[in-house]
């Protein structure tokens, strides 16, 4: 008997546990007790992460608990949203965990997993109900007709899922993989009928397709465990999230957070042809630099204002620089990037100081030449300073260039 009594509190704790979602009223309550259970339970997270000497984490309190309740009214179903708060005082261990530095901070979190980008949109009750509610929109379009597949848009990442069934396991697992990455690519999927041509009934299939009308890559149909989601996600994120990205406005902080330097490539609109030059070399040369420098692509048109700094405009596209985040350094001549070496040295001389030496002083043989020309009254020149830099973490600096452009 006491066994029986015992198996069913242990069911019950487990139903618990896969269903646990502890919003009552307001936001719920995180520590170090019970974070990993509510990461592990609900497909999205919101956290707030806050210090209550903080002025601004006091005014954004009764919001974010007004706004948890009425995301709890919307979606009340167990394991699909929370919104939570930390006292990062009481709680310095959850604190440091997350890499929390200013208050407050909203982290916004999938399948137990911080996205990229915190929450950066306004702070009201409406605002936080309606980013919850596009965040949980299904983020794969199911197409009817195979034919429908030759009409998705050639400049954009894909990943096609075939499947029996939406019911079947696979799915599910793609279906999460998808909401971790639908920033970086478009999802599609077939069921059934419409696709049992492509596939052996009772094996789905997953295939990567490049944005062709940028790069030279190739479909890849993914070979690992459909039922592992670790494994899948790894896959689609490597594919999805290229070793050159294209800065946006959406994603410039994002990218300047990650602290490395930029080398970016600006464009005409409509000049294809460079952005897929550029990605290759980027792959056959600069692929060892990856963990030093983020490759990027900016629309010229759009990102003017750099251009400016550096003395350029619209008609000089394309054209290469770097931006250090201090000062921006311009590739002389765009040609010279089928020079063998010749994109790599730049980032050399970026890494040895050459690159700002040079700025101040002129190239360096004349330097040598002259040993006088530092003392010969001429003032040094001084590189263009970052302008990327001003969409770095604060939202008004973001704001402030936005508007300027």
């Amino acid at each position: 008997m006491a066994t029986s009594v015992k198996l069913v509190i242990f069911q019950y704790l487990m139903v618990v546990y896969m269903f646990y979602n502890p919003t009552d009223s307001g936001a719920v309550q995180l520590n170090s007790e019970n974070i990993d259970m509510t990461l592990a339970s609900n497909e999205l997270v919101l956290i707030n992460f806050y210090a209550d000497w903080c002025r601004f984490s006091n005014i954004l309190q009764p919001i974010f608990d007004e706004a948890a309740e009425k995301v709890q009214a919307a979606f009340p179903e167990a394991g699909k949203v929370v919104m939570g708060k930390v006292d990062c005082d009481r709680e310095s261990s959850v604190s440091s965990r997350f890499h929390i530095t200013k208050y407050p901070t909203l982290k916004v979190l999938r399948n137990g997993q911080p996205t990229k980008r915190e929450y950066r949109g306004a702070r009201t009750v409406e605002a936080f109900t309606e980013f919850i509610r596009k965040q949980l929109e299904d983020p794969i379009k199911e197409f009817q007709n195979i034919k429908d597949l030759e009409q998705l848009d050639s400049k954009k990442r894909i990943v096609v899922g075939y499947f029996d069934r939406r019911d079947m396991p696979e799915y599910n697992t793609f279906r999460r993989v998808a909401t971790n990455l639908k920033e970086d690519c478009q999802f599609h999927v077939g069921f059934g009928d419409v696709v049992q041509a492509l596939h052996p009934p009772g094996h789905p299939i997953i295939v990567f397709r490049p944005d062709v009308a940028m790069s030279n890559e190739n479909d890849e149909t993914y070979v690992g465990d459909l039922r592992s989601f670790d494994e899948l996600n790894i896959w689609v994120q490597e594919k999805c999230v290229p070793l050159v990205r294209e800065i946006t406005f959406e994603n410039a902080e994002e990218l300047t957070e990650e602290g490395l330097p930029f080398l970016i490539l600006f464009y005409a609109p409509g000049d294809h042809d460079s952005i897929k030059d550029y990605k290759a070399i980027v792959q056959m040369d600069l692929i060892s630099e990856k963990q030093n420098v983020n490759f990027l692509t900016a629309d010229g048109k759009r990102f003017a204002h750099p251009l400016h700094h550096l003395g350029k405009s619209q008609a000089d596209l394309p054209l290469i620089a770097i931006d250090s985040f201090r000062h921006m350094y311009l590739f002389p001549n765009f040609k010279d990037i089928y020079v063998p070496g010749k994109l790599k040295q730049f980032l050399n001389d970026l890494y040895s100081g050459k690159l700002h030496r040079e700025f101040h002083y002129g190239p360096e043989k004349e330097a040598i030449a002259d040993t006088n020309a530092i003392d010969d009254g001429k003032k040094p020149t001084t590189p263009p300073e970052s302008t990327f830099k001003k969409l770095g973490p604060s939202k008004n600096r973001y704001t402030l260039l936005r508007d300027e452009l």
